[in-house]
């Protein structure tokens, strides 16, 4: 069964690897939702964006989608952040990482993760992934309500 959202759902993706970047762009353009897909490329940027968006009281994202290993912060303390703000930390975060380490997983949990995936390394199945993760965290969950930042 498909559900289908009316409304514009908003993804912030924390990813440096452009190939992966591209990739997800290209499978959520293809899914059968409204949604605009943000980029950062490092920790500092997402972080940035989030206290930019909170900042002029803009739509803060519905969902993101964060990578562990990142430049300048790395996507654990990035976490961090989100989780301890109080505009930010009823965002779902997915963990979307190539790190397949115990204790990348437990420390993400620890730090409020939504859900904790390692990216698989055949393209075929890293596009399924991208599928189900689109279809459970913008088809069949709900998800809180946005306006200019606050949670309805």
């Amino acid at each position: 069964m498909k559900y289908k959202l009316n409304t514009l759902v908003e993804i912030l993706l924390v990813e440096d690897n452009p190939g992966d970047v591209r990739l997800i762009q290209e499978v959520f353009k293809e899914a059968e939702i409204k949604n605009l897909l943000h980029v950062a490329s490092d920790g500092e940027e997402a972080i940035q964006m989030l206290h930019q968006w909170e900042n002029n009281q803009e739509k803060l994202p519905d969902l993101i989608l964060l990578d562990l290993n990142l430049p300048k912060k790395p996507g654990g303390e990035v976490l961090k952040e989100i989780k301890q703000d109080s505009k930010l930390k009823c965002i779902p975060v997915v963990i979307l990482t190539s790190s397949n380490r115990e204790e990348d997983l437990v420390e993400s949990y620890k730090n409020n993760a939504n859900c904790y995936i390692t990216k698989p390394l055949n393209l075929d199945q890293l596009i399924n992934v991208i599928h189900n993760i689109s279809d459970f965290w913008l088809n069949i969950v709900k998800l809180p309500h946005r306006d200019q930042g606050d949670v309805v």
